[in-house]
């Protein structure tokens, strides 16, 4: 055996590169800390893996090795081959149990616990991508995001994605924010004008008043299991899609939106999404007229 140091045993059988690390149960285990966060724990055990890899590798070699000598007749390779191969084999074992007993990151409590939205916004900001948290939901122009710690997956618009590595969510929000958002403003502007008449007629205002865009939205899901399926964040969403559309005016008898803010936009009865240059973009009230 040679090749020893402190904390590393390197066994090496004769044109065979592979190295068994002795050590690898308390590094992994050192690597799923969770405070070091989920990103830290996956990047180890990617890691490691990789190295197991190449150690199975190193097993079919001498297995090649074995399967030539057969063919051949060469007895002497033979039996050298196999006894590699067995030794490699066992070595193998050996760092593949470490590497699964070593992963004990608990992956449910951290996106339970709110650890993962907080991670996702760290490296949000690292990588330059505007986001922040609002009432259980992480926006990201132009998505929304929702943790589902039962499932250990996320939803990104209403699409559950079990693809949670924090590194890997952040590269496809920012794909989707290269994409841009598919929205349609035509319908949604006839939802919504079909909405305000019904607010303004209920609470017998007149035709051009004013109403809460909360009011609006509670008649937009006045089904059952309706504001779970489209939540005053998706509403807020679609409001700064329409806004930036340019697209006002309902085709259906010309009368044109428009927005007001108030003293409620600071307060209850706003709402908040994220505009496309990262900053918190809140509406309150409109008026058709």
């Amino acid at each position: 055996m040679d090749g020893h140091r402190a904390g590393t045993v390197e066994v090496v059988q004769p044109g065979v590169g592979f190295q068994v690390r002795a050590d690898l149960k308390r590094k992994v285990r050192n690597g799923m800390d969770d405070s070091q966060g989920f990103e830290a724990a996956l990047s180890t055990v990617e890691s490691d893996a990789e190295a197991a890899l190449k150690g199975a590798a190193s097993v079919a070699r001498e297995l090649k090795k074995a399967k030539a000598a057969a063919a051949t007749g060469q007895a002497r390779d033979l039996r050298r081959a196999l006894e590699a191969a067995e030794g490699l084999a066992a070595q193998l074992a050996e760092t593949v149990g470490a590497l699964r007993g070593g992963y004990d990151f608990d992956e449910a409590a951290h996106l339970a616990s709110g650890a993962y939205a907080k991670e996702l916004l760290v490296a949000a900001e690292e990588a330059g991508l505007a986001m922040f948290e609002e009432d259980e939901r992480l926006l990201c122009y132009p998505s929304l995001v929702r943790i589902l710690p039962a499932d250990a997956a996320i939803e990104v618009d209403r699409r559950r994605d079990r693809r949670i590595r924090p590194s890997v969510v952040i590269r496809h929000l920012q794909m989707a924010q290269a994409r841009g958002p598919r929205f349609k403003p035509e319908p949604f502007l006839e939802a919504l004008l079909g909405a305000y008449d019904l607010v303004v007629g209920r609470e017998g205002k007149k035709a051009d008043a004013v109403v809460r865009l909360v009011d609006v939205w509670s008649v937009l899901t006045l089904l059952p299991g309706q504001s779970r399926e489209y939540t005053k964040q998706e509403f807020a969403r679609d409001l700064y899609l329409l806004d930036q559309s340019g697209k006002l005016g309902a085709p259906r008898d010309g009368r044109r939106l428009y927005f007001h803010a108030s003293t409620g936009t600071k307060g209850a009865g706003s709402l908040t999404t994220v505009a496309r240059d990262g900053q918190p973009q809140r509406y309150w009230g409109v008026s058709f007229s």
